[in-house]
C-alpha cells in the first residue's frame, strides 16, 4: 500500500509517499480502506520530533473510511463505514485498527466530514464539557478561533450560552469565528489580546492550543479562580512555570489535558464521538473543510497548517 512514513524527524520535505508491506491482521483488528486523513498540529509534533515516535514515523491518528478485512474477534463487517482518532499510520491508503477503536459513521454524514470532526470535534467536546464544563453566563478565551478546533469551540460554547471571546490573525477570519458563534473577534496582531479581554471583565476559563506565544498573557485574562487550559503548542512549548505566579494572578488552575485520556474506555469513546457525529448528522455543528489535498501532498498540507494559512480543516484524500 502507499504511505506516508518519514525514515526521520524534521521539516515537511521528509514527507514523501512511498510503497509499504500491508500489515497482517492480528486478534480484534480490522482493515479499513482510508478515504480521508485529517490533518492536525499532532501530526507536525511527531513528524518534527517535538513528540517522540518510532521510525519510520507511522504519520496521521484521523480519518474515515470503509471497513475491507475483518480479524478474528472484530466486531465489524467488510463495508461498514467507520471513522477514528489516535489511530497511528492514517495517512496511507489502508490503515489497520484496532477495532473497538473505531466507531460507526451515520449513514447521512460523509465521510470527508466524519473525518474532519473525530480529533478536532471531540477535542472541543472534552474542552467544554469536561475538562472546564461550561454553563450559561460563563465567559471563556478561544485562541486560533477560527482554527478547525476554534471554529468548533465558538459553536459548542454558544449553544450552551457562554460568552466568548476569540484571537484571530485576519478580518476574514475574525469573520468566521463570528459566524461560528464567537461574541468578541480580537485581532491579536492589532491589539493586545489580555487587555482586550480584561476590558471586557476577563474570563473564567483560556482555552489555548497555541503556547509558547500566548500562554503568560493568558493567565492575565483569567479571572480569579479561573482555568487555564493548555491542550496544544503550535507556537512551541511553554517553558516551566513558577507555581507562586498562580496565587499572584487569583489561585488559579492550569491543566494540560489530551484527547486519549477523555476516550480512554469504549464507553466514554462511543458517547463522546456519538455527541459530536449526531451533532453534525442533524445541522447543529457545522464543519468547515479548507481544504482536500491528494495523500501525495502531504508536505503541502503540513507547510499550510504551519503557516496559518488555514482555516478551518485540512484533510488529505487516499
Amino acid at each position: 500500500m502507499r504511505a506516508i512514513r518519514p525514515a526521520a524527524t524534521g521539516g515537511p520535505e521528509v514527507m514523501t509517499l512511498t510503497q509499504v508491506d500491508d500489515a497482517v491482521l492480528a486478534r480484534g483488528q480490522v482493515r479499513v480502506k482510508v478515504a480521508f486523513a485529517g490533518v492536525n498540529f499532532i501530526d507536525v509534533y511527531f513528524r518534527s520530533g517535538q513528540y517522540p515516535a518510532p521510525v519510520p514515523v507511522p504519520l496521521g491518528r484521523e480519518g474515515a473510511g470503509t471497513v475491507v478485512e475483518v480479524g478474528e474477534g472484530a466486531d465489524w463487517k467488510v463495508g461498514d463505514r467507520v471513522a477514528w482518532c489516535d489511530v497511528p499510520g492514517s495517512y496511507a491508503d489502508h490503515v489497520v485498527a484496532p477495532g473497538d477503536r473505531l466507531v460507526a459513521v451515520p449513514e447521512e454524514t460523509r465521510l470527508d466530514r466524519a473525518a474532519a470532526v473525530m480529533l478536532q470535534g471531540m477535542t472541543a467536546h472534552y474542552l467544554v464539557k469536561s475538562t472546564f464544563p461550561l454553563r450559561a453566563g460563563q465567559r471563556c478565551l478561544v485562541h486560533a478561533a477560527a482554527g478547525g478546533v476554534g471554529l468548533l469551540l465558538c459553536q459548542l460554547a454558544r449553544q450552551i450560552g457562554a460568552e466568548v471571546f476569540g484571537t484571530v490573525s485576519t478580518d476574514e477570519k475574525a469573520a468566521r469565528a463570528l459566524a461560528a458563534g464567537c461574541t468578541h473577534a480580537i485581532r491579536y496582531d492589532q491589539v493586545d489580546f489580555a487587555e482586550a479581554v480584561r476590558k471586557g471583565g476577563g474570563v473564567d476559563v483560556v482555552y489555548d492550543s497555541v503556547g509558547k506565544t500566548t500562554f503568560d498573557r493568558s493567565l492575565d485574562c483569567l479571572r480569579p479562580r479561573g482555568m487555564m487550559v493548555l491542550f496544544g503548542q503550535s507556537s512551541g512549548a511553554v517553558p516551566p512555570v513558577n507555581l507562586q505566579v498562580l496565587n499572584l494572578k487569583g489561585s488559579l488552575f492550569v491543566t494540560r489535558p489530551t484527547l486519549g485520556h477523555y476516550t480512554a474506555t469504549r464507553q466514554e469513546l462511543l458517547a463522546r464521538a456519538g455527541d459530536v457525529l449526531g451533532a453534525v448528522a442533524r445541522g447543529e455543528l457545522g464543519v468547515r473543510i479548507d481544504r482536500v489535498l491528494p495523500l501525495a501532498d502531504a508536505a503541502e498540507a503540513h507547510r499550510l497548517l504551519e503557516s496559518r494559512a488555514t482555516s478551518g480543516k485540512l484533510l488529505l484524500a487516499a
